[in-house]
């Protein structure tokens, strides 16, 4: 049939009052009861079935059947509780596969609701849904329970659908046509009704009389009493109420479970320390911090379950801690983002098999340059009205992020708003970076990340956590005194005496980001809490050399993020700062004074902080206490404050379960003989004990890699990247040999793979290369670190000292460089990228003697 043509309804009278009902046509259904839409579905389903249509009934609601099994009809059921994204892809390939001219009749809208918890949801499910309907030249029927929505999410529905109906019944059936796409008549739009004793030959007669009038707008106004307030989303009406009952002294579980559902999580763990921890009115508080609705995602309610553990905890400690005020934008308007940017078919391609990675870049570009619908712009610029020209940092919080097994470490953007300039200025600063965390959501990493872990169908929106930066002035300058992440326990042992269990600080001076990253020319200070002061060099050149010399700070005279060389910085430190995060290093001025060059010479470790008893106490007694309720090591990240008395502040940004895979173990390592050997290692990997069989052994030439040209480095992160996916799907274990620094934004300090470019290897070593300058990073806590740990890739580093027992580099020389045929446009990197394939080589690894082997298990011949 053709686009507009003229179908039966199953009710003459109504066809004709309509001018019919035509292909294309959505039809909406406003009633009391679902049994006044029965009234007209049933027919429709009747005449459909006689009209030899295609019918299907799309089933999702756990309210009675509207239709019942019968022949001619198919029944199709859907779970709203996978999630609207999950949902509303599954509606949307069901539609697809029926194709052209099929007749619907769906559950009722209402129910969406219900298991969402909003009607902001229920209405994009049909702004999204009804005009791919309209596109195939459907007909559609959706009831809709009057009252139950708040007048926008009507007003949606009435903007999208072709047709919306009025329905109510008192002893006759009124019928008001609200809407009517592209048909008219002098009276089409006025109250109908019919009576219920005329068997299928309904006739409608239009209600103009006075009295009739008269009656009928009074059964209107009868029901419209009994309506909740429609000024305010249905999710708003729920919290209000719940906050009145709790007012008068009524606070239900039911209650407290929506609410755990609706707005913290759906992880059953999390859910059982938040009603162990969390009152009443704290459930509240959030809700008025937050900018629409939905939830506050992972990063968010990991920090919020975090602080009210410590708060309950350890309540000795609450003078240490700095009270926090952030807010949260609601995970709903992720996806009312992308539908009012019309980017839902592109998302929709994103979604499949074929278009996971290849349309990422185009949803990407649309999610950077979309805008934002005028509701929420006023509430942002309320919240950037609360927080005046102090920093904030704007952070995702996603559904599936920072939970139990899945961190997304660095997976996605946070972005610095130093919020200077006029309110303008500020709030066009603060959607980009909005803007910039959703769009975040399509970075190859993270898409990589999660097909790994099998997330790709997962509903996976993205809420957004705003906080205050922590941190004091220093002219124009703004920054904490030292931050970092911690670890409860860590796999890490650079000492043999060290306790894992004991916990560990990456921490630097400034802010976090330069100890969540892995900095390029700089490195952060490790400090295991039970020998919390002990460095882990032993000479003072090497602790001068293996130090921090950049701080991220804010500029808020270039309204900046920026990068800052300490040395600059010295004249305008407080001496009381820099004895708290500084070192002297007195044989390097002995050396100036000799060469009648006197100078003081700091150098950055944080060593006077990590001196400091109280704080390191207050660390450890956190991070063991949040391992012992989590019943997991986790993960935070803090930020110190300092004044010149020496008092301190810790503000607990984040907390997440950590994977550190079987920790404890001991892997037995077998005795080889010298030649079977291609590296052995003392006290030079990170992770639990493992035996692991390598299939391929990628290594890429230091000296090579060095003599390449520095614009065309990145093409050897392209090679590997190209291996990787080579071997995909071929079960090969590969180990990876690269100089310097894996993962490094600097080629020159090694080279600059994405996670997404090893994301199939099972092993990473770090070689070092003093002919090069090649230097490994054990950056254990970074977030490349949490992404090799969570995918279940060794980490080891080769190193040209004492640590590095035994390593041939030419051990595979005599087999063939299977890279040219792997990569045969990439001929040029042959004589720096080997691929080899031995038989029978094992990595072993001993977590407990700190031992790690690489060879050949069996008699090598030679």
């Amino acid at each position: 049939m053709g686009a507009f043509d003229k179908i039966k309804s199953g009710l003459p009278g109504m066809d004709e009052l309509l001018n019919y009902i035509r292909m294309g046509d959505n039809v909406v259904w406003s009633v009391a009861d679902l049994e006044d839409f029965k009234f007209f579905a049933i027919p429709f389903a009747k005449q459909a079935i006689r009209d030899g249509r295609n019918l299907i009934y799309m089933r999702f609601a756990d309210h009675e059947p509207l239709l019942t099994p019968r022949p001619g009809l198919k029944i199709c059921e859907f779970d709203p509780d996978k999630g609207f994204e999950a949902f509303t892809v599954d509606i949307h390939d069901r539609i697809t596969e029926e194709g052209k001219d099929a007749f619907y009749v769906f559950d009722s809208l209402s129910s969406l609701q219900s298991v969402w918890y909003t009607d902001l949801m229920m209405g994009n499910f049909f702004r999204v849904t009804c005009p791919y309907l309209f596109q195939l030249d459907t007909v559609a029927y959706f009831p809709l329970l009057r009252g139950r929505h708040s007048f926008e999410a009507v007003a949606r529905i009435r903007d999208t659908t072709q047709l919306l109906l009025d329905v109510y019944r008192s002893g006759r059936i009124y019928l008001h046509p609200l809407k009517v796409w592209n048909r008219y008549s002098t009276k089409m739009f006025l109250p109908h009704s019919c009576s219920l004793q005329q068997g299928e030959e309904y006739r409608f007669e239009t209600v103009d009389g006075g009295v009739a009038m008269s009656r009928y707008y009074q059964l209107v106004e009868e029901e419209e009493e009994k309506n909740q307030d429609q000024n305010y989303d249905s999710h708003d009406r729920f919290f209000s109420l719940a906050k009145l009952d709790y007012q008068r002294g009524i606070f239900g579980g039911e209650t407290e479970r929506q609410i755990i559902e609706s707005t913290l999580t759906k992880d059953r763990r999390l859910q059982e320390m938040i009603r162990k921890y969390f009152r009443p009115r704290d459930y509240f508080q959030l809700r008025d911090r937050m900018v629409g609705s939905g939830s506050l995602g992972g990063k968010a309610c990991g920090m919020l379950l975090a602080r009210k553990i410590i708060h309950t905890e350890l309540p000795e400690y609450r003078k240490y801690f700095e009270p926090h005020d952030s807010f949260y934008i609601g995970s709903d308007v992720f996806y009312t983002y992308i539908v009012s940017n019309n980017c839902w078919e592109t998302r929709i391609g994103q979604r499949t098999e074929e278009g996971y990675f290849t349309k990422a870049e185009a949803l990407k570009d649309a999610l950077l340059s979309g805008t934002f619908p005028p509701d929420i712009r006023e509430k942002f610029r309320t919240l950037l009205e609360y927080f005046g020209q102090s920093p904030i940092i704007v952070r995702s919080s996603s559904f599936l992020e920072d939970g139990f097994g899945n961190a997304f470490a660095g997976k996605y953007e946070s972005v610095f708003c130093v919020n200077q300039g006029s309110p303008e200025e500020r709030m066009e600063a603060f959607e980009t970076a909005v803007r910039t965390v959703y769009a975040s959501t399509m970075d190859i990493s993270a898409l990589e990340y999660r097909k790994q872990r099998g997330l790709q169908h997962s509903d996976e929106q993205m809420a957004v956590l705003v906080q205050r930066v922590s941190g004091s002035y220093h002219g124009e300058l703004f920054f904490p005194a030292a931050a970092g992440v911690g670890y409860s326990y860590s796999s890490y042992r650079w000492n043999k005496y060290m306790d894992p269990a004991a916990g560990l600080l990456r921490i630097v001076a400034g802010l976090g980001t330069r100890a969540v990253d892995r900095p390029d020319h700089d490195y952060p200070r490790l400090a295991n809490l039970d020998r919390p002061a002990v460095p882990m060099q032993n000479s003072v050149a090497d602790r001068h050399r293996f130090s921090q010399r950049i701080m991220d700070v804010l500029d808020t005279e270039k309204n900046e993020l920026t990068e800052t060389e300490i040395d600059s910085m010295l004249e305008n430190l407080p001496l009381w700062y820099k004895k708290a995060v500084m070192e002297r290093d007195y044989e390097a001025e002995a050396a100036l004074k000799r060469m009648n060059r006197p100078r003081q010479v700091w150098f950055t470790t944080c060593q006077g902080l990590l001196e400091n008893r109280e704080f390191t106490e207050l660390m450890q007694k956190m991070l063991k206490t949040l391992d012992r309720v989590y019943g997991n090591p986790v993960d935070i990240e803090y930020t110190v404050n300092l004044d010149e008395q020496g008092e301190f502040v810790v503000n607990l940004l984040q907390c997440r379960p950590l994977y550190t895979g079987g920790r404890g173990t001991v892997t037995e390592i077998p005795e080889l003989p010298e030649k079977n050997v291609f590296f052995r290692l003392k006290d030079s990997a990170m992770g639990s004990s493992v035996k692991e069989k390598i299939d391929v052994v990628v290594q890429i030439d230091a000296r090579a890699y060095y003599e390449y040209p520095y614009a065309l480095k990145p093409q050897a992160a392209e090679a590997v990247g190209a291996i990787n996916t080579y071997y995909k799907g071929k079960k090969k274990h590969i180990l990876l040999m690269t100089p310097g620094r894996v993962g490094t934004s600097s080629p020159e300090l090694g080279v600059p793979v994405s996670f997404a470019q090893i994301s199939g290897f099972c092993g990473i070593c770090e070689v070092s290369d003093n002919r090069a300058g090649y230097m490994p990073e054990l950056s254990y806590g970074s977030h490349m670190f949490q992404d090799l740990v969570e995918a279940g890739i060794f980490y080891c580093a080769l190193w040209g000292d004492e640590r590095t027992v035994q390593y041939n580099e030419a051990f595979f020389g005599d087999l063939e460089n299977l890279f040219p045929v792997i990569c045969p446009e990439r001929k040029e990197l042959a004589k720096m990228v080997r691929v080899s394939d031995p038989e029978d080589l094992w990595y072993w690894n001993n977590e407990q003697t700190g031992e790690t082997v690489c060879g050949i298990l069996h008699e090598r011949i030679g």
